[in-house]
């Protein structure tokens, strides 16, 4: 079973973003096996963000997962159905994200929990996530 969830209107909203190609979180049953493809994006805002990490969830929904942006070396945000966007956090002993495009989470549920998932690039590496953290913008 494939489910894929249209994103450009969102997506378009968030980032200012003209002209961009729909991405779709897509979810793959195997064997049982429950695998999420996430999109990464890499959209132009028309004005600067700043954003500032609060506390976050130990766990979030797979399903409120609607894209990623990479953050740093060592971190992934995930924008969620509801606009927010969340920071996953990696362990220390994570190499150097390069996700090409997208990656994969295989959650135990129906939650992509900290100190427990994985995150896997196309090619095969995998980092844990260490933790979540909220992210707010912060005006300029």
């Amino acid at each position: 079973m494939l489910l894929s969830l249209p994103l450009f209107a969102w997506l378009a909203s968030l980032a200012g973003v003209a002209g961009m190609q729909p991405v779709a979180v897509t979810r793959l049953v195997v064997r049982e096996e429950v695998i999420w493809r996430v999109p990464v994006i890499r959209p132009r805002a028309m004005r600067p963000i700043r954003w500032e990490e609060k506390k976050g969830p130990k766990c979030i929904g797979a399903g409120q997962i609607v894209a990623a942006a990479l953050g740093d070396e060592r971190s992934v945000d995930f924008l969620l159905n509801d606009r927010s966007r969340i920071r996953a956090r990696m362990d220390e002993d994570c190499p150097t994200l390069d996700f090409y495009g997208n990656f994969y989470i295989q959650p135990e549920d129906e939650k992509v929990c900290a100190k427990r998932d994985e995150i896997r690039s196309r090619i095969g590496g995998s980092c844990r996530i260490e933790r979540f953290r909220r992210m707010v913008p912060k005006p300029l």
